[in-house]
């Protein structure tokens, strides 16, 4: 049964839904959650912890699943690393810093 599309959804979402149905970005993307389900078999991580499993080498420049090129970081510090999400670059946390005037 294919998935129903919203009638009145915004751009961004329809953009990003095209990228994310691209057979390339699946294939990403099951590489990952492959690495996720191998490091909770290994203890390394268990669902709900907040963590991440990081790629020394990114998938994307050709890195492997294998368990010398993963570790484990916390979600926040994996996802301010700058890596590419959704074919974006990620500014590094979302929210700007606030800056001390004296």
């Amino acid at each position: 049964m294919p998935a129903k599309k919203k009638a009145n959804a915004k751009p961004d979402s329809k953009r990003q839904r095209a990228y994310n149905s691209k057979p390339e970005q699946k294939k990403k993307r099951a590489m990952r959650n492959k690495a996720r389900r191998q490091a909770i078999k290994d203890g390394r991580v268990s669902k709900g912890d907040g963590k991440d499993i990081d790629h020394k080498t990114p998938l994307s420049a050709g890195g492997s699943n294998a368990k010398s090129n993963t570790r484990v970081k916390s979600r926040s510090s994996n996802r301010k690393a700058g890596g590419s999400i959704g074919g974006k670059r990620s500014s590094g946390g979302g929210r700007p810093k606030k800056s001390r005037s004296k």
